[in-house]
């Protein structure tokens, strides 16, 4: 199946209940934060393949830290075509009307470079604190201001955990979205739309596609600039701390090297395929 395939059924699909998606996006789903959800997004053959598609763990980059366990990649040009098809997919011109659309967001443009996209797989114990995203892409032009999270483990299931949590701006109250079996998940990212992924609890792994909208109109209307900002969990008051202080401590680091000192991460392989 090739990229144009692919993008033309998420894109038919997305229309098919753009009705019932802006009425979610519309009203915060909690907080802020807007966030609207698409199940059956592909052929269920087709999405397996995507899952049968996603490299060993050990081929990909284990981010490994007391805020976050999970394993990541965006040099597809290292993967199975299908893994490039099924990610550049969403940024297709068809889609990305199809998401403004349903959004309302302006002038959005896709991440070609997998600056803050790519695939990520989480295995047992694994888990995303509470975070809000960096609000730019990497040159700090353009806004970060929506998140497309497709999830492929065929069987997956509520009680595996694995799930995207919404939370309200004081991270005290949450929303659980479970990560099931095709299906996607558009949520906005701004300075209050805290979310995390909470811990995998069986054997398996959880999938995931991920691509991020940018666009030169701030999600707020204010100018903000941050990087991504981590919290603990309610339970979690050390945790919490912690987070919090290596927070301001990587903002003061942003700000004395604009481009920080962690590993620059970009997908380099050209053009997406025809």
């Amino acid at each position: 199946m090739s990229l144009a395939e692919l993008s033309t059924m998420v894109a038919n699909r997305l229309k098919q209940d753009a009705q019932a998606l802006r009425a979610q996006f519309a009203k915060p789903s909690i907080g802020n934060t807007r966030a609207c959800v698409l199940d059956d997004v592909l052929p269920v053959a087709t999405a397996e393949a995507i899952y049968r598609a996603f490299p060993r763990n050990q081929d990909m980059r284990l981010m490994d830290t007391f805020r976050e366990q999970k394993y990541t990649s965006k040099s597809v040009e290292r993967m199975d075509p299908l893994i490039h098809d099924a990610l550049f997919a969403f940024q297709a011109p068809q889609v990305i009307e199809a998401v403004t659309a349903i959004t309302g967001l302006r002038d959005m443009v896709g991440d070609p470079s997998l600056y803050a996209g790519g695939i990520s797989a989480m295995t047992e114990g694994q888990f995303l604190d509470p975070h809000i995203d960096n609000s730019h892409d990497g040159e700090g032009r353009l806004y970060r201001v929506l998140n497309l999270l497709y999830y492929v483990s065929p069987g997956w299931r509520a009680e595996n955990g694995g799930n995207l949590e919404l939370w309200d701006e004081k991270v005290k109250q949450r929303l659980e979205l479970p990560s099931l079996f095709n299906r996607l998940v558009i949520m906005q990212t701004d300075r209050t739309s805290w979310h995390s992924v909470n811990r995998v609890r069986v054997q398996g792994k959880r999938c995931c596609v991920s691509n991020y909208y940018f666009s030169p109109h701030s999600p707020n209307g204010v100018e903000v600039t941050h990087i991504t900002f981590f919290q603990g969990r309610p339970e979690q008051p050390l945790r919490r701390f912690l987070a919090t202080a290596d927070g301001y401590a990587r903002t003061l680091v942003r700000k004395l090297v604009k481009r920080g000192l962690g590993r620059q991460d970009v997908y380099r392989g050209g053009p997406p395929r025809g």
